[in-house]
């Protein structure tokens, strides 16, 4: 592993063994090892083939805009302006790929691409400021701690705090039509950006607001196996739970899996932050509904919904696995003894997929990404088994986390 790269969120212990099933300590051990020295190589490999891939997609990406997706049928390159919550992931993985191999090509574009999204800390009609501030100049900030980057996260988190409501106790998630309070799962995700912002100012008004929208969204968001819906409506003048439903997932009963995958990286940052049990509690449960349920295929890497009709002929999410991926091994530094090994033996089978040649792209092909076989929004025909930019950037970040245990 090459020196620097310390990473975005706390590291985790690696505990390897449960891949070799041997009565025997010393076969396991030696199967464990071999495990982990396949995937070290398989991440040396991959880490090597993003670099390649971001310097080809720099070549396609139009200009002014942030990479979204590729479409290999009709060899068409989707990119998107700055206002996109997918748009700070994309210097965001450049930065990773920097801390990593010292690419000075790689990082000047991630400068670059950053002068177009500072803008950005203005925008109070998304909540996704998180996604798009915090994993792009987070980053930046964390490398080179300039005081223009914290300037732009603390307005950004200002921004973001402009979408709490008191009353339903949440920050808004889509604006939507009078008397809807949308609040969805993906916006445990944003959270972190007002932790920041609280140890970065010492106003705890931001720590705050992020501890109330985690503790409205245990409430509310999840059912009784730890399953989580994906949007939650509100009543914005009385609070109220309207509806619940599952926009992008197979039906509103079901358990969308990258919805799954948010909720456990969320508390997993919500435990980190405040060392309150009843995060860690529920990032277990979480982390038990995944892991342990009948349709979690073997490799590890899930359906786009845990629900879909017609498993195991439906499509995996990579982008889900990623994110899982990079939430287990955080979380197995918050745990002991067999848990710790559950959730770093399955992040290790998630990563140990999604490096073979299924998953990472040939050089010089899907658009310039890394990962392929994301999985966007089936109900409305979006973004079906392509390379999703945030699928890249988990990825990345769970290679790198992985390598520093």
């Amino acid at each position: 592993m090459k020196k620097g790269f310390y990473g975005l969120m706390l590291s985790a212990g690696m505990l390897l063994g449960a891949c070799g099933q041997s009565n025997n300590g010393n076969e396991k051990e030696m199967t464990s090892s071999t495990d982990k020295e396949v995937l070290n190589a398989q991440i040396s490999k991959s880490l090597s083939r993003a670099n390649e891939q971001y310097k080809h997609m720099m070549d396609l990406l139009p200009e002014g805009k942030f990479p979204k997706t590729y479409h290999a049928k009709s060899d068409k390159f989707e990119g998107s302006g700055s206002g996109w919550w997918c748009s700070g992931f994309y210097p965001g993985t450049l930065l990773y790929l920097d801390e990593y191999e010292k690419d000075e090509v790689l990082k000047n574009e991630a400068i670059r691409s950053l002068g177009l999204l500072e803008k950005e800390q203005f925008n109070t009609s998304t909540h996704d400021l998180g996604f798009m501030m915090y994993c792009s100049f987070g980053n930046a900030y964390r490398l080179d701690p300039k005081p223009a980057y914290k300037e732009i996260m603390i307005q950004s988190a200002q921004s973001l705090a402009s979408r709490f409501s008191e009353k339903v106790g949440a920050i808004k998630s889509w604006d939507s039509k009078e008397g809807d309070f949308l609040v969805i799962i993906d916006n445990m995700m944003n959270l972190e950006l007002l932790f920041w912002a609280t140890e970065a100012t010492g106003d705890s008004t931001y720590y705050d607001i992020a501890v109330k929208h985690a503790d409205t969204t245990i409430k509310n968001h999840f059912r009784e196996d730890y399953s989580s819906y994906h949007v939650i409506n509100y009543d914005p003048e009385t609070g109220e739970v309207n509806r619940k439903r599952t926009a992008q997932g197979y039906a509103d009963e079901s358990a969308w899996a990258r919805g799954q995958a948010w909720g456990l990286y969320g508390y997993a940052v919500m435990y980190r932050a405040t060392k309150e049990q009843k995060y860690l509690d529920q990032a277990k449960a979480i982390a038990k509904f995944i892991l342990d349920h009948p349709n979690m295929p073997a490799d590890k890497v899930p359906y786009w919904d845990f629900d879909a009709p017609k498993i195991p002929d439906e499509l995996r999410d990579s982008s889900a696995g990623a994110i899982m991926a990079a939430a287990l091994l955080e979380l197995s530094d918050y745990v002991d003894g067999e848990l710790a090994e559950k959730y770093n033996d399955n992040a290790q089978q998630m990563l140990t997929t999604l490096t073979t040649d299924e998953y990472i792209a040939a050089k010089g092909t899907n658009g310039g990404f890394l990962l392929k076989h994301g999985v966007g929004h089936i109900p409305e025909n979006s973004e079906i088994d392509v390379p999703l930019t945030y699928g890249d950037y988990y990825l990345v970040e769970a290679m790198l986390r992985y390598l520093n245990k």
